[in-house]
């Protein structure tokens, strides 16, 4: 468990990201985990951080990438060291982070490194939401309207299915449709899941979003 300082941007929440590390290692051992590893920062960076992993752009430009530039360095930096200073032969990493995962995959794989890949299904809440550590910032209000956000996948994915050669005014009726609801949305789009690029006939597709509520930036996506 560690908030890693260099996959986040100077103006984004990395003093006020949530840290609950007592009331995360409580989940752990009730899931049945042995040991935790949570190194503090001086641990993980005794020196500045001159070495970094830069990601291919074809994978780290788009989506996430583009609104957030540097962070996949910074979350292939930070992997790479908690990869090597724990030696596991597997790291599974959630579905939510769609982008995340394929992009460690593919390092992995060009580096050999020793280590397994695994995706973990996206967890979700009763009503939906995508369960994620920024839902904390939700106020009472917007935590009620955020299932929105899943919800609008599904109804996006279900006509994919129908009709996925009109995604281009899919993607616009699902932002637009966020947009109404008050979210104020930076994509939402049908990717190849191989690549994350635009989508080809008999494609195997992936819906993906984000979007802000007031000042709270969820993600989400569905595999269609």
């Amino acid at each position: 468990i560690f908030v890693n300082r260099l996959q986040f941007a100077p103006h984004e929440d990395f003093d006020t990201y949530p840290r609950t590390l007592e009331a995360d290692c409580e989940q752990l051992a009730a899931a049945g985990c042995d040991l935790v590893f949570a190194p503090s920062e001086a641990e993980l960076y005794p020196q500045p951080q001159t070495f970094r992993i830069q990601p291919p752009a074809a994978l780290t430009d788009i989506l996430e990438g583009h609104f957030r530039p540097g962070f996949f360095g910074g979350v292939c930096t930070v992997v790479m060291k908690l990869l090597s200073c724990t030696k596991a032969r597997t790291a599974l990493f959630g579905k939510k982070d769609y982008q995340q995962l394929m992009v460690l995959r593919n390092m992995v794989q060009q580096f050999a490194m020793p280590v397994e890949v695994v995706g973990g299904e996206t967890q979700r809440a009763p009503d939906g939401l995508a369960l994620s550590s920024r839902n904390g910032y939700l106020s009472v209000v917007q935590r009620a309207q955020a299932a929105q956000l899943s919800q609008r996948l599904a109804t996006f994915a279900q006509a994919l299915r129908a009709d996925a050669g009109n995604y281009e005014e899919l993607e616009s009726h699902a932002m637009q449709s966020l947009t109404e609801l008050g979210w104020k949305p930076d994509y939402v789009v049908a990717r190849r899941r191989a690549d994350l690029q635009p989508p080809r006939p008999g494609d195997s597709l992936v819906v993906l979003a984000a979007a802000r509520l007031g000042t709270t930036r969820l993600i989400d996506n569905l595999e269609v």
